[in-house]
């Protein structure tokens, strides 16, 4: 990794190294290998970021996963533990799968009725074994646009209602388990018909039509008490005609902030997805973000974006009282996400409970029950 210069900082109501560790409990990072090497390292104690996030790369089997699970953990303060973050939605969203249990998509649970706090909760034991401690999920979107190329089965179901009700099953078994939930993609991807990994989608839907499908389900997630929820990538022009929701202070701040009530950590969406990398600059990124009440930036591969994102933090608090408090709050609400989670979690189980017989038949029995 190149080196770069280090941020400075001359302000006097807080010192820089407050400054840098606000910025980095305001990340979550992911990286290429299946294991720690010294560049990540070195990226760590620069950083201190307030977790990571594993995808399929990092996997090669359940032992393995949790061994680089525990060692991540041991590279941040543990007055600050790690966010050990994964998608684990089931179907094709699935970053650990064989020999793992592999879960039907949750279109198909949706289906099958009545299985959603079972399947969750064996589910958040298989993570809670490979030491995960955050799903990226429940999936809240409705599947309302069948040309839809990115949420499709990954959702309940097509009605609000039914998302709504299982998306609360989920979220609740998850975090009886001690696995903190994502209700994503607020408020809504549903209704696209771009993949934000791709390009920035817009949805042209009215208001009232976009409170009466795409906002019950999360607003039935707040209820319940979900831990966090995650930005979407997507333009909704009838709340704002121009910034992705992520960005939006019109939809995330007001929408599910102050009108639904939600006080939890609030995440990004990957900051590396096209439909936002490269068209807004990264300090814009940032103070975006930060404006429309988002917590926590996802940069969930590349080093050299990390490092922007966190210096961009430092500068912006640095040059803007505002925003210095607004990461005061940040890092608060992250930091009581872990105290209301991890104080009293239960036991890990071992990782025999990892893609057991009780699990894969009951994997096999939902996605009999929920076939189309």
């Amino acid at each position: 990794m190149a080196d770069r210069p280090r941020v400075t900082a001359i302000g006097e109501q807080t010192s820089l190294a407050d400054r840098k560790r606000r910025a980095g409990q305001r990340l979550v990072i992911g990286f290429e290998r299946p294991h720690v090497d010294d560049d990540l390292r070195r990226l760590v104690a620069e950083l201190r970021p307030a977790g990571f996030v594993l995808f399929a790369r990092n996997v090669e089997e359940p032992a393995q996963v949790l061994e680089l699970n525990r060692e991540l953990a041991s590279l941040v303060d543990p007055r600050a533990p790690a966010l050990l973050c994964v998608d684990q939605e089931g179907g094709r969203v699935q970053r650990v799968r064989e020999p793992a249990t592999v879960w039907p998509p949750m279109l198909t649970v949706g289906r099958a009725e009545r299985h959603t706090a079972e399947v969750s909760r064996a589910m958040a034991l298989e993570l809670r074994a490979m030491g995960f401690n955050l799903n990226y999920a429940p999936v809240a979107d409705v599947h309302s646009e069948p040309r839809n190329p990115i949420i499709g089965d990954r959702a309940f179901g097509t009605s609000p209602d039914v998302v709504a009700r299982h998306v609360v099953a989920f979220l609740e078994a998850h975090q009886a388990e001690g696995v903190v939930a994502c209700a994503k993609h607020f408020p809504g991807h549903g209704d696209t018909t771009v993949d934000s990994h791709l390009d920035l989608p817009v949805v042209e839907k009215e208001e009232p039509d976009l409170r009466h499908v795409e906002l019950p389900p999360f607003e039935a997630a707040v209820r319940a008490g979900v831990g966090s929820v995650m930005a979407s990538h997507v333009v909704y022009p009838a709340f704002d005609e121009e910034l992705p929701a992520g960005f939006s202070r019109r939809v995330t701040r007001r929408l599910l902030r102050e009108e639904l009530g939600f006080g939890g950590v609030v995440f990004s969406d990957d900051l590396e997805m096209k439909a936002v990398h490269g068209r807004f600059p990264v300090e814009r990124q940032v103070r975006l973000a930060t404006e429309a009440g988002v917590d926590v930036l996802l940069a969930c591969r590349t080093p050299e974006l990390q490092l922007e994102l966190f210096e961009a933090l430092v500068r912006e608090q640095e040059a803007d009282a505002g925003f210095d408090q607004a990461c005061i709050d940040a890092a608060a609400r992250v930091q009581a996400l872990r105290e209301r989670f991890f104080t009293a979690a239960p036991a890990a189980p071992g990782l025999e409970v990892v893609g057991c017989a009780r699990h894969r038949e009951l994997a096999a029995r939902v996605a009999e029950r929920g076939a189309a």
